[in-house]
């Protein structure tokens, strides 16, 4: 299976103990082509989506899971979204200069919202302070309160690669804490130049080499953005109907981006009233540029 674009589960037989590694190349690239972020910025960005694929992968379920930081700093919004099919997409906004190394300097005072839609059940939503020294220890935090799991992640990202490391203690298999400490202090010795350069088997075999770890087949990743012509006219259907007739009649089309993919969707007149109908609906076309 590739080395890159991937996610690698990993297990510690004897111990209960999971873990996982995963490697964004062609897909980081793609959300950044997106939009052209400034350094820090798509530094956060892209430990987000490694860190969103890493919690996706320790839940069963049929939909997607949605990291969110907001807040009133420099960094406003950080939005990341993997699905069970292991697509993601995402997207930052911020204003002015955005210096700094910690969560304080980067983001100023928020929070940090993680929802998982899983389909056929209302959404999952926890919420924690965007506190600590970085997004790990935000999310380390979120495992604490919440699955009360212990839990540890090591991230980094540049403008060619986001990756992530990810232990937790199994649930109902708990063993001793000093087997526990031994696993997290040989995963706390990796670098952020290891993460992002070494070989996913050479980065294992680095840490753990007098473990027994059990490795999985890797799963591939892609960028996939979820955004259709269908899914923006079911959106606009749901709104009330005079207003949206009266917005295309004015201005002669509405039209809608897709902040995570850049997509333009145009509707003319003809088209909103095509959405109103019960017995007419508008056949699928391509985005109209």
């Amino acid at each position: 299976m590739s080395e890159y674009d991937s996610l690698q589960r990993f297990l510690f037989e004897d111990l209960g103990i999971r873990g996982e590694l995963v490697r964004l190349d062609a897909s980081w690239r793609s959300v950044q082509e997106r939009h052209p972020y400034p350094p820090k910025v798509a530094e956060q960005l892209g430990q987000a989506l490694a860190a969103t694929l890493l919690l996706s992968a320790t839940i069963k379920f049929q939909g997607s899971l949605i990291l969110q930081a907001q807040s009133g700093g420099p960094i406003q919004t950080l939005v990341a979204q993997a699905t069970h099919s292991r697509g993601l997409r995402g997207l930052a906004r911020w204003q002015g200069e955005v210096a700094g190394q910690s969560l304080a300097e980067l983001f100023g005072e928020g929070r940090l919202v993680l929802t998982i839609q899983n389909e056929g059940n209302e959404p999952y939503q926890g919420i924690v302070p965007l506190e600590g020294a970085n997004l790990a220890a935000a999310l380390q935090s979120y495992f604490a309160l919440s699955e009360q799991l212990p839990t540890r992640l090591w991230l980094a990202a540049d403008g060619q690669r986001a990756t992530g490391l990810f232990i937790q203690e199994l649930p109902a298999q708990r063993r001793s804490q000093e087997d526990w400490d031994r696993i997290a202090y040989l995963a706390d010795t990796v670098t952020e130049a290891e993460l992002l350069k070494l070989p996913r088997q050479e980065l294992l075999y680095r840490l753990f080499n007098e473990e027994r770890v059990r490795v999985f087949e890797s799963e591939p990743v892609a960028f996939r953005c979820g955004c259709s012509r269908e899914r923006i006219e079911g959106l606009l259907a749901h709104l009330a109907q005079d207003a949206i007739e009266s917005i295309a009649h004015e201005r002669g089309l509405i039209e809608v981006d897709c902040e995570f993919c850049n997509r333009h969707y145009s509707f003319d007149p003809i088209d909103v009233s095509l959405m109103y109908s019960p017995q007419i609906k508008p056949p699928s076309s391509t985005t109209r540029q």
